[in-house]
């Protein structure tokens, strides 16, 4: 299931190689030590859960604050276990950009490693962008897709939107484990601080809005199109202006007749559909709450680490000596752990849970 959504104000720049270097290291580090105590699918669990992600891209040392580190630590783990990925039984693909297209490629290359069809993660890595780029409608553009998955098909996502007026990213956590349905309340936690419009077709008060939305994509594309020009003439609420502005009927007419002649049988088949886009989706909603009545939800989906230092010198410089300890500590513990020695790996546990009974100020 989706597991959460954090915001985070837009950076540029990106990490210098003396730190990505490093990032990588340790990361990799903590990914064998992760996988080697709880096994991979635990390693997925704490990927979609959105403040164990962002206490581990603090703990690689990005900013803190910056949509950076999203990129930079799925671009970091990406590389710390390349080379790894079948001892480990742990993959990644997509990335940042033009590689994120790459992804259905990147996931049927490690098929021979898999005891499950590839085809069936390259749709849910394909669902799981779709859902928050055309059914989530929030202002944020994904830019980053990032498909982590164990050899027995166990899968999460991690991906980030942009919204160019804000200046804000959106970051969303998918979880394959418990996944029931892609298109009714696919999250169980959302993180973020920032709100705002939104159509949400996939909460479970757009119900009923699915169902007819997916009907009325079965009608003759001339129907649909008449009762969209009705729209620009009708007086509608206020949050409706986000909905209408920039749709054109006609531009639309050749989804309409794409939906007409695939006659999806589900709002998820309805999302599938090669071209179906946020613009259809606004438009067969609105259709369906002017004919039916049935309004989707227009609520913002969104609910709401020092160890390093960050790029930018907050809260305080990279220590690199530090860093380089600290990866160091890892790699002998692992090493040792593996050879049946695992007092160090042990006292690491321990330290971590007095950190975690300690008081807080």
């Amino acid at each position: 299931m989706r597991t959460g959504i954090a915001n985070l104000p837009l950076h540029y720049g990106k990490a210098p190689s003396w730190l990505f270097q490093r990032m990588k290291a340790l990361a990799r580090q903590i990914t064998i030590a992760v996988v080697d105590e709880f096994g991979a699918e635990e390693m997925l669990r704490k990927l979609a859960d959105p403040f164990w992600f962002q206490a581990l891209g603090n703990l690689l040392g990005f900013d803190w604050h910056s949509s950076g580190l999203t990129t930079t630590a799925c671009g970091a783990l990406k590389e710390g276990i390349r080379g790894l990925e079948k001892d480990l039984g742990l993959f990644a693909a997509g990335g940042k950009g033009g590689t994120s297209r790459k992804t259905p490629k990147e996931i049927e290359g490690f098929g021979r490693f898999l005891s499950r069809d590839p085809q069936e993660l390259i749709y849910a890595s394909r669902m799981a962008a779709k859902v928050d780029s055309t059914a989530i409608q929030d202002g944020y553009q994904i830019y980053h897709h990032c498909f982590f998955f164990t050899r027995e098909g166990s899968w999460c996502v991690v991906q980030q939107g942009m919204n160019e007026f804000s200046r804000y990213a959106r970051r969303y956590h998918w979880l394959g484990e418990g996944l029931n349905d892609f298109v009714c309340e696919p999250h169980s936690a959302i993180c973020c601080d920032q709100r705002g419009e939104c159509l949400d077709m996939v909460a479970r008060e757009s119900g009923k809005a699915r169902e007819v939305t997916a009907e009325l994509a079965n009608e003759k594309p001339e129907r649909l199109i008449k009762e969209l020009e009705r729209l620009k003439s009708l007086e509608l609420p206020s949050r409706h202006h986000i909905l209408v502005r920039d749709m054109n009927p006609e531009r639309l007419k050749g989804i309409f007749l794409r939906t007409y002649e695939a006659q999806p049988k589900g709002f998820e088949s309805l999302l599938v559909i090669k071209g179906v886009g946020p613009k259809s989706i606004r438009a067969l909603s609105l259709i369906s709450e002017l004919i039916y009545g049935t309004s989707p939800s227009f609520q913002d989906p969104a609910r709401f680490s020092f160890a390093h230092g960050g790029k930018d010198g907050h809260p305080y410089p990279v220590d690199r000596s530090n860093y380089n300890r600290s990866i160091a500590v890892l790699e002998k513990a692992i090493s040792q752990a593996r050879i049946g020695r695992r007092e160090k790996l042990e006292t690491l546990k321990r330290l971590s849970l007095l950190y975690s009974k300690a008081p807080r100020e």
